[in-house]
């Protein structure tokens, strides 16, 4: 792979880190745990939201694309922006972002709105991972695989928390009880001016002048194919995802007649095995190498997403838990190994790989929901099923040997 000395640590004339700071890694990642809290419940309520809007499932995939529109086209734009002009508050306004779209979809009284609200959720996403990734790496001390897995896993937990908080507290009582959750915005909030204060006062000027040293070092032919496979297996990995956060608890409903708040449990499950791959991706790539993780994380759950669509109950609740602990280790490694591709361009590579990730997101929704209404929900599970066969394309990836440097 190749080898980012440059990217090791952050180095200030009097002042290197030389270990991780957890106190940050964990603010950093108790704030995206509040952030993908936020926008699960979106998801989570899409039974709610159809059965009082009357929508189709087109209309839900909709929904999806447009909260992933506005976080997958910003993100790159942003992480490009924040590359040549650190902003050390951005996460409290993604954040207001966030506030704004949860009190939107709580008043919501037509699809028009909640529209709207989707798109300031997805807004607020759009800020808030480019620039979180930059700072778990700045907090990392060098361990980047660790500080991600850690950002990764405060956000794969909120994702899962999500669908179990609406369970108990939207279903029950309606779509206004999602005003409840502005309280865990405002204290993310909170947290986040702090995060933004310790930016500002320790590395706002070691940023400043880490991003004026390093410049873009490889020509466009040498990255071309290794970038185009990254996003080929993110596409493999997010639009198989996609299938399970927006249509699994339909699926389950329609397939086996059980009721709104069981089929949010079992994608509970579902997301927190997610939240268990995350935990170890990072560090199983810093020790044994990205692309041996890549490759284990996407091809490797081919048998379980094979057999998915014709098992019982009780087997697709354990098959399911294997396939989110298995995907989910992707994540993490794709990041790193990009940003040792592409040196001094964290949060354009940042904000690209997440937009990516929730533009495959928004648009495998849209059409899954076209195709399930022409045919059914159980017939996506059926074609999605080939894609983690797109895992290979991880040993056509650079290995070890550092790629030439662009002299011209």
């Amino acid at each position: 792979m190749i080898k980012n000395k440059t990217f090791n640590t952050f180095k200030h004339k009097k002042n290197i880190l030389i270990k991780p700071i957890f106190y940050i890694l964990g603010a950093i990642a108790l704030s995206h745990f509040f952030n993908d809290l936020i926008q699960s419940l979106l998801l989570s309520i899409y039974p709610i939201l159809q059965r009082n809007f009357r929508l189709s499932f087109s209309q839900i995939g909709f929904i999806t694309f447009t909260y992933q529109l506005t976080a997958s086209l910003l993100q790159p734009v942003i992480g490009f922006f924040i590359d040549k002009y650190p902003q050390p508050f951005s996460l409290l306004i993604g954040m207001t972002f966030m506030l704004s779209g949860i009190i939107l979809l709580s008043i919501a009284n037509s699809f028009i709105f909640i529209l709207i609200a989707a798109a300031l959720v997805g807004t607020g996403s759009s800020i808030f991972h480019p620039e979180s990734a930059r700072v778990a790496s700045m907090a990392s001390g060098g361990k980047h695989g660790l500080a991600q897995s850690l950002l990764q896993v405060g956000g794969n937990l909120g994702s899962a928390f999500g669908p179990l908080l609406a369970a108990v507290i939207i279903v029950p009582y309606g779509t206004k009880n999602v005003l409840w959750f502005s309280l865990i915005a405002l204290l993310s909030m909170f947290i986040l001016y702090k995060v933004g204060s310790w930016y500002k006062n320790k590395h706002y000027k070691s940023i400043k002048e880490y991003i004026a040293k390093n410049k873009f070092k490889y020509s466009i032919k040498q990255i071309f194919i290794p970038i185009v496979i990254l996003i080929l297996l993110l596409f493999s990995k997010y639009f198989y995802l996609s299938s399970i956060s927006s249509y699994y608890t339909f699926y389950l409903i329609h397939k086996f007649g059980i009721s709104v708040q069981n089929a949010q449990m079992h994608l509970f499950m579902f997301l927190f095995s997610i939240t268990l791959g995350s935990i170890i991706g990072g560090p199983l790539g810093d020790k044994f190498g990205r692309r041996y993780i890549i490759l284990f994380s996407i091809f490797g759950a081919t048998p379980f997403t094979l057999l998915l669509p014709y098992i019982s109950l009780t087997w697709i609740s354990i098959f399911t838990i294997f396939i989110g602990f298995i995907m989910a280790s992707a994540f993490s490694s794709i990041l790193i190994y990009s940003q040792e591709l592409i040196p001094g361009k964290f949060g354009t590579i940042s904000g690209i790989l997440f937009g990516c990730a929730f533009a495959i997101s928004g648009l495998g929704a849209a059409l899954l929901g076209h195709i399930a209404d022409s045919t059914s929900v159980n017939f996506i599970y059926k074609i999605c099923s080939y894609l983690p066969f797109l895992g290979f394309l991880t040993l056509f990836l650079p290995g070890e040997v550092p790629l030439k440097v662009n002299k011209n």
